[in-house]
C-alpha cells in the first residue's frame, strides 16, 4: 500500500501553503484559546481532507490561493466538529491525546468549536468565497441532522441498512463530498462538474466511514480506537445491522438487549462480535466499503487524466486500506 506521505509528496509545498494559512488563521489573541488552539494544531491528524481538496483542484485546473483557502475552511469546519463531537460523546482522548474537553472542561470546548466555525465562515467571507462557503455550509448541516438522527436511532435500535446509509451519508460522507467540491469550485464554475466531483467524495466518504464500523470489530487494529465502543455507545454500525437482519426474532432481542443493558459487560461484548464475525457480518461490511469505492473510482476515471488524478487514485484506495 502506498504511505500518506507518498501520495502528499507531489503537493508538498501547496500543503504548506495550506498549513499557513490554517495557523495563522486560528490564531487569537486572547490567550486562553490561543493555548487552547496551539494544543489542537499539535493534535492534528493525517489531514487527508486538505488533500483532497488539493488534489481535486490540481486534477481540474491550477491550483491557488483560492484553493488554499478552500482547504482551511474545510480543515477549519471539520476541526470544529471532532471538538464538539468529543463533548457530545463525553470522549476524553483523541488521536492518543487527552481531548480538548478532558483538558479544559466541556464549556471552554465547545466554545473553542465554535471559535473555529466562526474562523471559517470570516475567511470565506472577507475573501467572498460565498461559493465555498455554500458548499461547507451544507456540509456542517447535514453534519448536525446526521448525528441528530443516530442520536434518535441509539434509543430504539430500530435502525435498518437504509437508515444507516442516510446517517452515514450526512454524518460523515457529507464533509468528504465537500472537500471535492470546494476543491473542483476553486478552479472551475461548471455546476455539472462540481457536482461530479461531490459525488465522488461523498460516495469514498460512505466507504470511509463503513471502514471506521470494521475498526470497532478488529483486535489489533492501529487506529488507537479500542474495540467494541460502537457498541458501548449504543451506535449501531453495518457489521451489527446485518447481524440483526440475519437473526432469529430471539436472537434479535438478545443483542438489543446486550447493547441497550449489557454494554459495559466484556464478556457479553466479547460474544456479541464474534456473532458478527460469524454471521459474516464482517465480509458483508467489506463488500459494501469496496462497491462505494469502486463506485468513486468509475467516475473520477472519466475525469482528466493527468498526475493529479492518479495521486487522487492512490489516495482514495488508500481511504479503505489504511489501517489506522
Amino acid at each position: 500500500m502506498t504511505s500518506l506521505q507518498e501520495i502528499r509528496a507531489p503537493i508538498a509545498e501547496d500543503f504548506k501553503s495550506f498549513r499557513k494559512i490554517f495557523r495563522k488563521t486560528v490564531k487569537s489573541k486572547v490567550p486562553l484559546l490561543d493555548v487552547v488552539m496551539q494544543y489542537i494544531l499539535k493534535s492534528k491528524g493525517k489531514q487527508m481532507r486538505p488533500m483532497f481538496v488539493l488534489y481535486s483542484a490540481g486534477m481540474l485546473g491550477k491550483i491557488n490561493d483560492t484553493t488554499y483557502r478552500a482547504a482551511t475552511l474545510i480543515e477549519l469546519m471539520h476541526t470544529a466538529t471532532l471538538v464538539h463531537d468529543d463533548v457530545v460523546d463525553d470522549s476524553f482522548r483523541r488521536r492518543g491525546r487527552f481531548s480538548v474537553n478532558y483538558l479544559w472542561r466541556n464549556k471552554i470546548a465547545v466554545l473553542a468549536g465554535d471559535f473555529l466555525l466562526s474562523r471559517g465562515m470570516m475567511l470565506a467571507l472577507e475573501n467572498k468565497d460565498f461559493h465555498l462557503l455554500e458548499i461547507v455550509s451544507r456540509a456542517v448541516k447535514d453534519m448536525s441532522e446526521g448525528e441528530l438522527l443516530q442520536l434518535e436511532k441509539a434509543r430504539k435500535l430500530d435502525i435498518n441498512e437504509e437508515i444507516y446509509y442516510e446517517v452515514i451519508r450526512k454524518k460523515t460522507a457529507s464533509l468528504l463530498a465537500s472537500c471535492f467540491a470546494t476543491g473542483a469550485a476553486s478552479v472551475t464554475t461548471d455546476a455539472g462538474l462540481i457536482e461530479k466531483m461531490h459525488i465522488i467524495g461523498e460516495n469514498a466518504g460512505m466507504a470511509f466511514q463503513i471502514k471506521d464500523d470494521l475498526f470497532d470489530l478488529q483486535a489489533g487494529n492501529k487506529s488507537g480506537k479500542p474495540v467494541g465502543v460502537d457498541i458501548k455507545e449504543k451506535k449501531m454500525t453495518l457489521p451489527l445491522i446485518y447481524l440483526l437482519q440475519n437473526s432469529t426474532r430471539a436472537e434479535k432481542r438478545k443483542i438489543i438487549n446486550i447493547v441497550k443493558k449489557h454494554n459495559e459487560n466484556p464478556e457479553k461484548i466479547s460474544w456479541l462480535i464474534e456473532r458478527i464475525k460469524q454471521s459474516g457480518g464482517l465480509d458483508y461490511s467489506m463488500q459494501k466499503m469496496k462497491e462505494f469505492n469502486d463506485k468513486a473510482l468509475e467516475i473520477l476515471d472519466g475525469m482528466p487524466d493527468n498526475p493529479s488524478r492518479q495521486s487522487m487514485k492512490k489516495l482514495i484506495k488508500y481511504n479503505i486500506e489504511r489501517k489506522k
